[in-house]
């Protein structure tokens, strides 16, 4: 194995330079005021785990764990998502607290890539997680933060779309039979290859009315219309349960004013298997990947010996970011440029406006290679330089 060059990163790490960190940061302040106000508390949770908990747990992929060992020889992964550990979290520290709980974080989390160039291994998350409530009003509370928080970061072009694990799975079972060739076809729409969907079904010794119903899946994406047709393909009790569901769901977003942001798409598979129910995806305009999802997990905290519903979403402050397409300005600075003679008048001035709440550069003469230079970062610069005149007036 080849020594890495000296500025080499590993794959999927990057610098955030100023610009960018006073970007996200001002946007992820915009969505963290707006969480609280809607009565959830925010968590941390550490950024090492057990592999056989949390790792586990997460339904990521073993081979986008980053994975070490401790001391004593146990493995330990890098947190690759927040839902399992407040999991484990609720779990433990807050077993005495009653449901329903919420809860909210802002952490980085990791997935190890495999050769895919450009692709984050390492980012910036933002969420919630309701746990213990499992009625639709929770579903539909969920996703109107989700858009709230989208609307309060500046995003003004971006569309929700919702999905339900249990019509999926009903229909399929329903029409190939059994698990293993459902999976077939939940790959290709997690990859969003509808081409090979649809080559697969052609290829299925199946009824053509069945056959019909699986090509039909694919038309599912639309307003509250969709609904009455979902209706008419599943013909399971599970199905039918699914779409009543999404139809309520509707209704509680119209209480919310925030229908208009959302379309239903039957056909969304999330990569994390844990998944149980409503699910759902934000996109921004021009941005060829979801920028938060989320969804129901009702199964999730029984491996940790607590069972509750649950239902949550996280936002991807990279993506997000991106969605926005604008940098902010970098905040406004002062420099005071002062030779040894009059370091003490220098660093009284500094004080008193460091003091004022304005941020302030003190730089020593004698320390400077280029003044032009590194003066022209700042938006204004104070001389004390040179023995101080009779009132002290700057040079």
């Amino acid at each position: 194995m080849s020594k890495p060059f000296m500025f080499e990163k590993p794959l999927g790490m990057r610098d955030t330079l100023p610009v960018l960190y006073e970007t996200k940061n001002e946007v992820k302040n915009h969505i963290l005021s707006e969480i609280e106000k809607w009565g959830y508390r925010f968590i941390e949770t550490p950024t090492l785990e057990y592999y056989d908990t949390v790792g586990l747990a997460s339904a990521t992929l073993d081979q986008q764990l980053f994975k070490l060992l401790d001391s004593q020889g146990r493995s330990l992964v890098l947190r690759p998502d927040m839902t399992a550990p407040i999991a484990r979290l609720v779990a433990s520290s807050l077993k005495d607290q009653s449901y329903p709980i919420r809860l909210a974080y802002q952490s980085t989390v990791f997935r190890a890539q495999q050769h895919e160039a450009g692709k984050p291994a390492e980012f910036d998350q933002l969420g919630i997680e309701l746990l213990g409530d499992g009625t639709v009003s929770s579903d539909g509370e969920v996703i109107s933060l989700m858009i709230s928080s989208l609307e309060k970061s500046g995003l003004t072009s971006f569309q929700v779309a919702i999905g339900h694990v249990g019509f999926l799975k009903a229909l399929l079972l329903d029409v190939v039979g059994n698990e293993e060739r459902a999976e077939v076809l939940r790959r290709f729409l997690y990859e969003k290859n509808y081409v090979g969907f649809k080559e697969h079904v052609k290829s299925l010794s199946l009824s053509s009315i069945d056959k019909s119903r699986l090509l039909d899946l694919l038309k599912l994406r639309g307003g509250k219309e969709i609904l009455g047709v979902a209706a008419e393909i599943v013909q399971t009790e599970d199905g039918k349960k699914a779409v009543a569901e999404l139809k309520e769901l509707f209704e509680v977003l119209e209480c919310y004013d925030l229908a208009q942001y959302v379309k239903f798409d039957l056909n969304i598979v999330l990569h994390m298997s844990y998944y149980t129910g409503i699910i759902f995806e934000g996109y921004g305009e021009k941005l060829g990947v979801p920028l938060s999802s989320g969804g129901r997990y009702d199964e999730l905290l029984e491996k940790f010996n607590r069972p509750a519903q649950a239902t949550g979403f996280g936002i991807r402050l990279d993506l997000l970011v991106e969605a926005l397409g604008e940098m902010s300005e970098l905040s406004p600075q002062s420099c005071i440029i002062f030779s040894r003679e009059r370091r003490d008048e220098a660093v009284r001035i500094a004080n008193e406006k460091r003091n004022n709440g304005e941020p302030v550069v003190l730089q020593d003469l004698a320390g400077i290679e280029d003044v032009d230079l590194m003066t022209e970062q700042f938006d204004e610069v104070l001389y004390f330089i040179g023995k101080p005149p009779k009132g002290g007036a700057i040079v």
